[in-house]
């Protein structure tokens, strides 16, 4: 039977420690002229418990777990060593990741190509994103089922040039230098696909023009 061992400050059973730690290495390859081994390691079993923790997240936990950590690691660098290489951080943050900010991410990543890095999180994370979600954004040829939801973490707020919440209240840090918005929209959850449509429609629309203004400015 496993049983639970503590590292740095995280407790994970013993079978996923040895899981987890190499995924650390597998990531330290990439990263290792940045960033130390303990900092990804850190970030990986962090990762790990705030997917199982903090949102109802409880299946592929451990390759979910490595694509989380990836992209904190990414902004932790951005964050650390702002670069103005013309590419735009973009944040959308909800309450369960799994409706409005996973629309705005896919149009975002669509219309933004090249010149955008988009993440999205949630407050209060769901296990999936929603059916009828993928559905809605299916029809127009965006394609997010390899997307899920995932918990606010500070450093991708810090890497962000933009914010933008919806609905979530206070969930998100506030920093100097950013542009943060606050959509007022309609919450797709538990609605049909007709009601969704329109909402994505609305979102589109937004996303359309904040991107004019961020690659403008």
């Amino acid at each position: 039977m496993s049983e639970k061992l503590h590292l740095e400050g995280f407790t994970v059973m013993d079978d996923i420690r040895g899981q987890l730690l190499k995924i650390a290495e597998k990531l330290q390859i990439l990263y290792r002229e940045k960033l130390s081994i303990e900092t990804v390691e850190k970030y990986v079993f962090e990762s790990y418990e705030l997917l199982d923790a903090k949102s109802e997240v409880k299946v592929y936990l451990l390759p979910l777990a490595e694509r989380f950590s990836r992209d904190r690691l990414n902004a932790l660098l951005k964050s650390e060593n702002p670069q103005h290489d013309g590419v735009v951080d973009v944040l959308f943050v909800c309450v369960h990741n799994s409706g409005r900010s996973q629309i705005a991410a896919g149009f975002m990543s669509k219309l933004g190509g090249e010149k955008v890095v988009v993440r999205s999180a949630g407050s209060a994370p769901k296990e999936s994103i929603s059916l009828t979600v993928i559905e809605a954004m299916a029809e127009i040829g965006i394609d997010i089922t390899q997307e899920y939801p995932k918990p606010l973490t500070d450093e991708v707020v810090r890497a962000s040039d933009a914010v933008i919440t919806m609905g979530c209240g206070d969930a998100c840090p506030i920093y100097p230098g950013k542009r943060y918005e606050d959509w007022v929209l309609d919450d797709p959850a538990g609605q049909g696909i007709e009601s969704v449509r329109v909402i994505r429609d609305e979102i589109k629309g937004r996303v359309e023009k904040l991107l004019a203004e961020l690659l403008s400015s």
